[in-house]
């Protein structure tokens, strides 16, 4: 479950980027695996999915919305579930330790 307590707040200008998304017009299923879903299938849903986030204008918006709230499902900003998992796993390494 997502965590909403790292959502943006209610002001339109955390969530209009969405409305440009190249998403909008496509079956949204492409972007989150039915149950039981696995290899070859999953990938290639997986990468037409990213071929729309290919062309997305605001792929770097969608990516970092993903990435801040922790989005646990489905493919966003071009990136899968494993994907952002590792890319915020990498974030928290990188991380300086306070003396």
């Amino acid at each position: 479950m997502t965590d909403t307590a790292r959502l943006p707040g209610a002001l339109e200008h955390h969530w209009s980027w969405q409305i440009r998304g190249a998403c909008r017009t496509v079956d949204t299923n492409l972007f989150f695996h039915p149950t039981n879903e696995r290899g070859a299938a999953a990938k290639q849903r997986e990468q037409v999915a990213k071929s729309v986030c290919a062309r997305c204008p605001v792929l770097a918006e969608c990516r970092e919305y993903a990435l801040e709230v922790r989005e646990p499902y489905g493919v966003w900003g071009g990136l899968t579930e494993d994907e952002r998992r590792a890319l915020i796993a990498g974030r928290h390494a990188r991380r300086p330790v306070a003396a």
